[in-house]
């Protein structure tokens, strides 16, 4: 058995919990509300700017040249190519480059990418990237179930884009990738006396993987609530409701 499928064995409540959470099925189906998708868009390019720290971290952690190299590749990835098509999906959303910058970082996405960074300075490069796997290795898993929906690719899923985006050829080469070279640092560094430690990040990250789509979430349920008070508000005392 491979590492990660070690990692993904030993954490499989958090990693079930985070690849099959209803946010995911919602965008599968096209049932997930906009307010939400939004939401989850705004936050998401808040995380790609911290995502970037953590790939740069990733550079000041390799032990090799060649591991300094992918994570640079990472980061340019991430500033030159991931966040400008991020820009121009949430412009089809109705959401400027001003909405996203200007935004107010969500707890949720708060705290995972500061115990992401955190599991980084304070371990090596291995721990760094079993804290960043969840995301990087969890989004090529989570979109080929999506895209393997009836309604995944229907004219009518507003969500389609997306789901194609992460199920395609080039990001899932990117996760592949990740994987191996996570493989390849676990050969090195993953000692049995260490892999319960790992394990424990891998748990954490991916329960807070799973925070972040219960952000946008509940997000959608706070607005919905306010809603139905300011209906209850605008409808005559004397009328039952």
């Amino acid at each position: 058995m491979s590492f990660f499928e070690r990692l993904k064995t030993e954490a499989s409540v958090e990693w079930r919990a985070y690849t099959e959470h209803p946010f995911t099925n919602g965008l599968a189906d096209g049932s997930l509300p906009e307010a939400a998708f939004r939401h989850y868009l705004v936050q998401d390019y808040l995380f790609l700017i911290e995502f970037a720290r953590a790939y740069a971290l990733a550079v000041y952690k390799s032990p090799r040249l060649a591991d300094m190299r992918e994570a640079a590749a990472g980061l340019s990835a991430i500033l030159d190519v991931e966040m400008n098509l991020h820009v121009k999906l949430c412009a089809d959303w109705g959401l400027s480059p001003t909405d996203l910058e200007q935004a107010p970082p969500a707890a949720e996405m708060l705290a995972y990418t500061r115990y992401v960074l955190d599991a980084g300075v304070r371990g090596d490069l291995l721990a760094l990237k079993v804290a960043l796997a969840p995301c990087v290795i969890g989004y090529a898993e989570i979109a080929m179930r999506l895209a393997s929906r009836p309604d995944a690719d229907a004219a009518a899923n507003a969500y389609r884009v997306w789901i194609a985006e992460y199920a395609g050829v080039p990001y899932q080469e990117v996760a592949a990738k990740a994987r191996a070279h996570m493989e390849h640092l676990a050969d090195l560094y993953a000692t049995p006396a260490r892999e319960a430690e790992l394990i424990a990040i891998f748990k954490e990250a991916t329960r807070l993987e799973a925070d972040f789509w219960d952000a946008d979430s509940d997000d959608l349920a706070r607005v919905y609530r306010f809603d139905l008070a300011q209906d209850s508000e605008m409808i005559s005392p004397t009328i039952p409701i």
